[in-house]
């Protein structure tokens, strides 16, 4: 997978000996940045956007989100509880499956609560009126598969063959949507504009006959609307458009696009030895730290990488023989101590980092481009790892 970040910023400018190793830096100046772009968007389309959690859960940045964005959306009780307890807002919340014994509590904390097929609304009906009668207020979303693959890796993708994303389009009826309130669907993947605006073309044949009753569609996330190459004014117009056709308020989902480029993760080089090649051993973990380097795959970008010059293969501290970063030419010569950082890395990292193999997490901080500040917002001990055991 070709990650189209990676843009260092104010970033190219930061002495990473300020910070201990491995260690999340979030400038804080480019994260507003990236709101003020996603806020121009929902101003002039009148569309919603909500922050993912699943992509970004900082809740530090919870007041700032909150200034810009009209809510976050949740995958389960737990974001939810964080989205309840840190956010203001809206809260929309879906999962593959909602269980019996947490449903009433995700009702309490949402204003959609979206369901992945027409059998799990069934299932849980009896709840949902129970739930209303007793003066919770919640719409119910439904998610649906456009059967359309936009996606670059086959994995990543909601509409791949025999998908668990989402209710085929194709075997909607008009029974499906009598406890509808709004409709639910995510392709993308740090995408642009044009395969949103494809997969809208392909449901819209099957789904255009049941937009009586709708009140919202949800096109979910992976736009990257904060890159600088993205057609925002396209997006803008597709935006409006789609709310005069269908007579629905619109909805976005970005996660990425709301910290993108906005963090880097520092480490350090523990040794460097030959193997047919310089092989390098850092503090940061792909398995670890860095997670979707290993399942996506990608490469993510270095900061200050050289164009040309003697590569040397890094890796991470676990004792997982794939617990390699890649080949990098480093823009200083390679030896014990010396820091490297790469970019992009706000976004699905931090939310996705583990103590795999008792290799410490990342510290969090908050770095200030405009004023230099810089402060530790969250340090971590193996009491973490210990705590997560029995």
């Amino acid at each position: 997978m070709q990650t189209k970040a990676g843009d260092p910023g104010a970033f190219a400018h930061f002495d990473l000996s300020r910070v201990p190793t491995p260690a999340f830096v979030i400038d804080e100046v480019r994260l507003r940045a990236n709101l003020e772009i996603l806020a121009d968007v929902k101003h002039q389309s009148g569309a919603k956007i909500l922050c993912a959690l699943k992509a970004f859960s900082m809740w530090e940045f919870a007041p700032l989100i909150d200034e810009y964005l009209d809510g976050v959306c949740a995958s389960g009780l737990w974001e939810a509880r964080l989205a309840f307890d840190k956010y203001d807002g809206e809260v929309a919340t879906y999962s593959p499956a909602f269980k019996a014994s947490e449903l009433a509590e995700i009702a309490a904390m949402s204003d959609h609560i979206i369901f992945n097929t027409p059998g799990q609304i069934a299932l849980h009906s009896a709840a949902i009126r129970g739930l209303r009668d007793g003066g919770e207020q919640f719409d119910i979303g439904l998610r649906i598969n456009p059967l359309h693959a936009e996606g670059e890796v086959a994995k990543y993708d909601p509409c791949q063959p025999h998908s668990r994303l989402g209710f085929p389009v194709n075997q909607l009826t008009d029974a499906h949507f009598e406890a509808v309130d709004g409709i639910h669907f995510h392709t993308l993947c740090e995408q642009d504009f044009e395969p949103l605006y494809r997969t809208w073309e392909a449901i819209t044949p099957l789904i255009e006959n049941h937009l009586d009753g709708l009140k919202w569609f949800n096109f979910g996330g992976g736009h990257h609307i904060t890159r600088a190459d993205y057609q925002r004014e396209e997006l803008i117009e597709f935006l409006d458009f789609a709310a005069d056709a269908t007579g629905c308020e619109i909805i976005l989902e970005p996660g990425e696009a709301v910290a993108l480029d906005a963090g880097i993760l520092v480490g350090e080089i523990l040794d460097v030895f030959e193997n047919d090649m310089p092989v390098g051993i850092t503090d940061i973990s792909a398995t670890c730290h860095m997670p979707d380097v290993i399942e996506a795959p990608y490469r993510p970008a270095m900061l200050g990488e050289l164009r040309e010059g003697q590569q040397i293969r890094l890796g991470g501290p676990s004792c997982l023989a794939g617990d390699i970063i890649g080949d990098y030419v480093l823009p200083e010569p390679p030896q014990v101590g010396g820091r490297i950082a790469f970019l992009d890395q706000a976004h699905y990292s931090m939310v996705k980092t583990s103590t795999f193999n008792g290799v410490p997490l990342p510290s969090i901080w908050i770095w200030n481009s405009e004023t230099d500040d810089l402060r530790c917002v969250k340090e971590f001990d193996w009491s973490t790892f210990r705590d997560r055991l029995s």
